[in-house]
């Protein structure tokens, strides 16, 4: 599901959408600013800004092909190498980057990390007044996750006879099938999703066309708190160079482990 949301940067609103769990910001409303989208294909073909998206891609991205890149970091010096947005996505690979067609919702998009090096390009105090705003967005859906965990707190209290060691067990995620151990996912958030609940965030959609949210959005306490720690665990993971087969297959081990210690513990249900 994709949620776009609209915040206010010195008078100019910015449209942030979060896609599977990340936060993307549209650099096309970031530049209405300072001109038109010259300004972003300057930034882009800039040799500095290519290893740094090169650099992202190949931490986050597993599917990311360091050949092409290297190809745009020679061309980059040259004063007739020009890229677009489009041009990277679709030769490399990438992910931190999205091209969307259409004129009203259309655009080019960054994940935040990259969005705040473009507003260094832009502006150290744009970029200053992006991160604020930003902030005050996380800000307020974090009091309002505070407020569901409240209610499902409370609910939790209320239906608390009727939780049997049954329903805890469902909780506990299944062992990974070899099929989903060699599967290639596309991001890094749907190999997490499948580590922890044995499902994609489309395949979640396909079964629950009628709810609102991704598969995250009706995850319980013990998921999101298991989710958290893969998440960190990934990142190391991938640093040390391991294939997604292995990722994938360790981070399923941990998440069971990790949730039957949660369900386990008397300390976790007292914040219930």
């Amino acid at each position: 599901m994709q949620k776009n949301i609209k915040i206010s940067v010195n008078g100019n609103e910015i449209t942030i959408i979060n896609i599977n769990g990340m936060d993307f910001i549209s650099l096309t409303d970031m530049v209405k600013t300072f001109g038109d989208d010259i300004v972003m294909y300057n930034w882009l073909r800039n040799r500095n800004t290519i290893e740094f998206l090169g650099i992202w891609e190949q931490i986050y991205n597993p599917n990311f092909k360091p050949l092409e890149f290297d190809r745009f970091k020679k061309q980059s010096g040259l004063n007739s190498f020009n890229l677009s947005p489009k041009k990277w996505i679709t030769k490399t690979g990438a992910i931190g980057l999205i091209s969307k067609s259409g004129r009203y919702k259309g655009g080019t998009f960054a994940h935040k990390d990259i969005a705040f090096e473009f507003a260094t390009w832009l502006s150290s105090e744009f970029k200053l007044y992006l991160i604020k705003e930003f902030q005050r967005l996380k800000e307020e859906e974090n009091n309002s996750l505070k407020l569901d965990w409240n209610l499902q707190r409370t609910l939790a209290k209320i239906n608390y006879k009727i939780h049997t060691d049954a329903i805890k067990e469902k909780l506990i995620p299944a062992e990974l099938s070899k099929k989903q151990i060699t599967s290639k996912y596309a991001n890094e958030a749907d190999l997490l999703n499948v580590a922890l609940f044995g499902i994609t965030a489309g395949e979640w959609r396909d079964k629950n066309t009628n709810k609102d949210g991704n598969i995250r959005d009706y995850a319980t306490l013990e998921q999101l708190v298991v989710l958290s720690n893969l998440e960190s665990i990934n990142s190391a993971l991938i640093h040390q160079g391991l294939t997604q087969d292995d990722r994938i297959r360790e981070l399923n081990r941990l998440a069971i482990i990790q949730m039957k210690s949660l369900l386990k513990s008397p300390s976790f249900k007292k914040l219930k």
